[in-house]
């Protein structure tokens, strides 16, 4: 009887969840996550100075530590000043009454969204852990460590490199010295937001890598044989990403991309060799 009553309780536990269930269920992880995300973003929009004048301005400024690295990499290649920024060509400008307060509100939810990451990505995992099996389980351990870790890499990346060096080449670009460059703090914001964030989520290569190696779309023979090719397009995307002419910051974006190309091969080869 006891072993009966057993076998109910087991079978009661396992069983599916229904459609309802599977949306009360999401939305309480959705709802915790924007939770975390507006407070985040609270944070942020009250430390303004930090949020604006120290993070999104610095590149703005001639002793940003970009800028800084690039001189010494000047003198120490080639001895002379070539590759030092010596004068920022444009200005920040408004031109909209509520421009300021409504891109102090847009740049506080992406700091929230940044900041909170890992807690969504944790949601997100909870939600999909009970439709796992144990052994799909324990293939996915660490997914929420190492896509946060690739991810905040990813950030760092885009602010302290791409964006620097983008911001410097467009900012003085002129194609007369009768036209002053006067950049409009929409545009600008949106720039270095938009390239920060998606330099985090291509960063996050080898975790996709990872699931289409799982089930079966691509494997690490494939991606050693077609390395030529990828090199080619990690090229053009590294020339797209940073519009400044100059090799160094080109070259600067080509190592990372392809060293997450080759990371990736290293990933699905671990994930042939769990299958075998």
């Amino acid at each position: 009887m006891a072993l009966d009553q057993l076998n109910d309780n087991l079978f009661e536990n396992e069983k599916e969840m229904s459609f309802f269930d599977h949306i009360d269920a999401l939305r309480g992880h959705l709802f915790r996550s924007a939770i975390a995300i507006i407070l985040m973003a609270v944070i942020a929009f009250v430390n303004k100075y930090i949020l604006f004048d120290v993070i999104l301005f610095g590149p703005t400024r001639i002793d940003f530590w970009t800028y800084r690295l690039l001189c010494d990499f000047s003198f120490r290649l080639t001895g002379t000043d070539a590759y030092c920024v010596k004068e920022m060509g444009f200005v920040l400008s408004n031109i909209s009454m509520s421009g300021q307060f409504t891109q102090h509100i847009f740049i506080a939810f992406i700091s929230g969204l940044i900041m909170s990451f890992p807690y969504v990505l944790w949601e997100f995992w909870r939600f999909i852990k009970p439709a796992l099996n144990t052994k799909e389980k324990n293939y996915a351990k660490g997914l929420v460590f190492f896509s946060s870790m690739l991810f905040f890499a990813g950030i760092l990346f885009g602010y302290f490199f791409l964006s620097p060096l983008s911001i410097n080449f467009l900012g003085s670009y002129k194609v007369s010295e009768l036209v002053s460059n006067e950049i409009n703090l929409e545009s600008y914001i949106s720039f270095i937001s938009t390239l920060t964030f998606a330099t985090g989520l291509i960063f996050e290569m080898p975790i996709l890598v990872y699931f289409l190696s799982k089930i079966g779309l691509i494997g690490s023979s494939w991606m050693r044989k077609n390395r030529r090719y990828a090199i080619v397009v990690i090229l053009i995307l590294s020339g797209i990403l940073t519009p400044s002419p100059d090799v160094a910051s080109q070259v600067m974006m080509f190592v990372p991309l392809y060293g997450l190309y080759e990371l990736s091969i290293f990933v699905a080869k671990a994930v042939e060799k769990g299958k075998k």
